[in-house]
């Protein structure tokens, strides 16, 4: 069946909305898709929402970020990425672009795919388990304002989910290494393990997942190579710390703490 136009409007948003909860989004049915979506939109049409509702959902929403379109054409050839890649934990001072970004995001978990929704690091199953969270300090993003976003694959975006300054305190959690507070941002990688084991069992979360983690962080490494940026990749820290710092549910757990910047 074709999807209709309501589900085209809305479904989207519910779905990512449902990812950032933690949810498995493989349960939803189209019809519940379809369902959900119906209510909300005639629901906004006849104005019964209250306004502690509407609230409610623009602190959900957030501020959204729109990405430039990710560019798949380089002047840095894939061999040249490989053989120059190297952990850099020295930045310059200078902010990154806002195209910059966006390809670091999409190198990482954006969708390469449109039809299928596969992404651009591969996933068991394709259940994509991974949720990313960046967290902007100084000298940070041209155009973009200091705090704490969430990736949404499907519509390359970010979404602010706080507008605090949590880069110092990030550090902290990261036992206190310089790297996380000089870079101009912090990707950190989450995990919901659900999404995964529902298929796999435990080995899906023993296994897959932090597999899964380790393609995206070699993609961006290679990306941060091919634009000149410099990036490694951290695991040593308080994980619940760093989730509680990016805002994410219970149900994910922090795989990577990822510093990129210029290089000085």
């Amino acid at each position: 069946m074709v999807a209709t136009w309501l589900e085209v409007l809305v479904g989207g948003f519910l779905l990512e909305s449902v990812e950032g909860t933690g949810m498995p989004t493989d349960r939803l049915s189209r019809r519940t898709i379809v369902a959900l979506s119906a209510v909300g939109v005639l629901s906004a049409a006849v104005g019964i929402f209250t306004r502690a509702g509407t609230d409610a959902i623009q602190r959900v929403l957030g501020q959204s970020v729109t990405l430039p379109r990710p560019a798949t054409e380089s002047d840095t050839s894939l061999e040249a990425a490989i053989a120059n890649r190297r952990s850099r934990r020295e930045y310059g001072d200078q902010s990154l672009g806002r195209d910059d970004l966006g390809q670091l995001l999409w190198a990482a978990q954006g969708i390469t795919d449109r039809l299928r929704g596969h992404r651009a690091a591969p996933s068991a199953g394709a259940l994509y388990p991974l949720e990313l969270y960046v967290v902007v300090g100084d000298p940070g993003v041209e155009g973009v304002d200091t705090g704490v976003y969430r990736y949404r694959p499907r519509s390359h975006d970010l979404v602010q989910t706080s507008a605090e300054d949590v880069q110092a305190e990030l550090r902290a959690a990261a036992l206190d290494q310089d790297d996380v507070e000089d870079a101009a941002i912090d990707i950190v990688v989450c995990a919901v393990d659900e999404r995964t084991t529902g298929k796999y069992g435990e080995r899906g979360a023993s296994r897959y997942v932090p597999m899964e983690a380790g393609h995206v962080g070699e993609n961006v490494y290679l990306q941060a190579e091919s634009r000149s940026l410099a990036t490694v990749t951290i695991g040593a820290f308080e994980d619940e710390r760093v989730r509680d710092l990016v805002g994410a549910p219970a149900a994910q757990r922090p795989l990577y703490v990822i510093p990129v910047g210029t290089r000085p």
